[in-house]
């Protein structure tokens, strides 16, 4: 499965915030929208950053409330990995398990289409196991209902009575 078709699934809503937005606000954002991670952009909306959770503990715990007032970009990872349409969700399982990444952004010829986490690409997962199990277990019962009725078939002609001749 590529990733277009998980965003088809999902949806290609993508949060953003502005770099010079303090780490208040993006909490807050990242609470009231139940998400964890922003796209940072700037004025013309490229990709300068990204913030999540992570980073925002992660300054909580070196400055305390003081860092609620301190600007995302101080604080966001400015080396974005992202992604594109055409990768395949297992490429990007295996980046983002490699990178410890948990966000992937979606760009096509630089512009912003989407964000994949590492929770959409578990769900799929789920997903297809449970679909992959059900053929299994439908393909098992059917063969077994298939042998089961084959041999009811050879245990009815065993016991056919045939008239005597004589």
């Amino acid at each position: 499965m590529t990733v277009r078709r998980l965003l088809a699934l999902k949806g290609t809503a993508v949060y953003k915030i502005e770099p010079t937005a303090s780490i208040a606000w993006a909490a807050k954002v990242l609470s009231n929208h139940g998400i964890g991670a922003l796209v940072v952009t700037d004025i013309e909306g490229a990709t300068v950053g990204i913030i999540s959770e992570r980073d925002i503990v992660r300054v909580l715990s070196a400055r305390g409330r003081a860092a609620l007032d301190t600007p995302v970009d101080e604080v966001m990872t400015r080396e974005v990995m992202t992604c594109t349409q055409n990768d395949t969700v297992d490429d990007i399982m295996q980046r983002m398990t490699k990178g410890r990444l948990r966000h992937l952004p979606v760009v096509e010829e630089g512009r912003l289409i989407g964000i994949v986490s590492i929770r959409d690409v578990v769900k799929l997962r789920l997903e297809e196991m449970e679909q992959d199990s059900t053929v299994l277990r439908e393909c098992a019962d059917s063969k077994f209902r298939e042998r089961q009725d084959a041999l009811q078939q050879e245990a009815d002609l065993k016991h056919v009575n045939f008239p005597r001749i004589f």
